[in-house]
């Protein structure tokens, strides 16, 4: 218990800052934390760095050596983003305990910047091609069966057993509560209970829940009257079909749809996150190279616009950027074959509606850095707090014209999706 006669001090409010800033992480807790030391310096100031892929390798069934072509893969990691909280107050508040001061203003400040780190981190659905959803459709997942889903595609990607974990809106949670309420016993369940959004290890992944899972919003090229799913189809012959192939980069992969069955006036045809299959070409185990039996899915990279006096008609195309790149060959294979030209393509969901995105994924499937702020100088007091990798930086100084204490709490993070392939989105229902 703090002495009421002693000031609140920098350090102090730093200390519970970080403190509560890492108890109200979700997302930020379950993902990948070990880039802080690509970014040198102390304190460290941020910016870009390239962080490298493993190699893949192709065996040779042969006495004969035969060398392996070595493919360095990279990703650019971005440590950009600062964010703060600032507030003012009387200064005669310093004298208050710790505890009653965190409780007004470093608890709620604590919270608000947890949640914006989180929702960056959900935001990455987006780079994600694989898709799962409940068996009766696009609805608020309520089963075991949809968490077997996302797990049995986690493991045709390949993906460890281990550090897996399922990230629920507030909505899909408390259906999935339900529904596995039979699974734990009356002590079991209030233990979890204490645990603010943990459901528990259920089909290999830990349970959470966040508000911060983002909702799609489709393009309008969706839903157009085919039985069961949306049909354009792949233009172009099977040896021109993929152009501008770069293994492990983004938003390389170009190919071609034509056949839009509408004549409407359409500003965005299909946006980024949008994902479809293709006929017959299937996803395929990452060390053996062989068809899972799953179609492989798609995400587009970047939006498709046609500008509000555009009209896509039959016959009509458009050129899509796409990931995982189509390679059905070598070491970095991922379909079972080309598609030849004239192949239907896919679309499930329905235009212009919103669909939350769950998901399910490995810890290596995206990665949160924080680093450690600079101290600025003339300032009252000022103090960065550093602690498992996580990092904030309290600065109060003195308003002079309206005798107050200003007092800001600043992160600097980044983002980034690292391995798409480790990661399932649960889509839930449409709206």
């Amino acid at each position: 218990m703090a002495d009421p006669n002693t000031l609140i001090n920098a350090t102090m409010i730093a200390r519970e800052a970080l403190r509560l800033l890492k108890n109200n992480l979700v997302m930020g807790s379950q993902v990948y934390r070990g880039y802080e030391t690509e970014f040198p310096g102390t304190p460290k100031k941020g910016g870009t760095v390239q962080i490298r892929k493993p190699v893949r390798f192709n065996v040779t069934k042969s006495r004969v050596r035969s060398s392996s072509v070595i493919t360095e893969q990279y990703i650019t990691m971005n440590v950009t983003t600062q964010a703060h909280i600032s507030w003012a107050f009387d200064s005669n508040e310093l004298t208050m305990k710790i505890e009653d001061y965190s409780e007004r203003y470093i608890r709620p400040a604590a919270a608000k910047l947890a949640n914006t780190v989180d929702g960056d981190l959900a935001a990455l659905y987006s780079d994600v091609w694989n898709v799962v959803y409940e068996s009766s459709g696009f609805v608020t997942p309520h089963t075991f069966m949809v968490l077997a889903k996302a797990q049995q595609r986690l493991d045709e990607e390949g993906v460890p057993p281990e550090d897996r974990c399922v990230v629920f809106n507030p909505a899909a949670h408390w259906a999935m509560a339900n529904a596995l309420v039979g699974l734990y016993g009356p002590q079991e369940a209030q233990e979890k209970a204490l645990r603010k959004g943990y459901l528990g290890k259920i089909a290999g992944s830990d349970i959470y829940m966040d508000q911060n899972i983002k909702t799609h919003e489709t393009g309008n090229m969706h839903d157009t009257g085919s039985t069961n799913s949306d049909v354009v189809l792949v233009a172009s012959t099977g040896a021109a079909l993929i152009t501008g192939i770069v293994v492990g980069g983004t938003g390389n992969q170009k190919i071609e749809l034509y056949n839009f069955r509408t004549t409407a006036n359409i500003a965005t045809l299909l946006a980024i996150g949008d994902w479809f299959e293709i006929a017959n070409v299937y996803a395929v185990n990452p060390m053996s190279g062989e068809s899972t039996g799953t179609r492989r899915q798609f995400v587009l990279t970047a939006d498709v616009s046609g500008g509000s006096k555009t009209e896509v008609t039959t016959g009509g195309s458009v050129t899509v950027y796409i990931q995982p790149d189509m390679i059905n060959t070598g070491p970095y294979k991922t379909i079972s074959t080309v598609p030849a030209g004239a192949t239907i393509a896919y679309f499930y969901e329905t235009n212009k509606k919103n669909y939350p995105q769950n998901l399910a994924f490995h810890k290596n499937a995206f990665a949160l850095v924080f680093v450690h702020l600079q101290k600025p100088d003339g300032v009252a007091f000022a103090e960065t707090i550093t602690d498992e990798g996580y990092s904030i930086r309290v600065v109060k100084d003195y308003d002079i014209d309206n005798d107050l204490e200003v007092i800001r709490l600043d992160i600097l993070y980044g983002v980034k999706t690292i391995y798409p392939e480790l990661a399932c989105r649960v889509a839930g229902a449409e709206a």
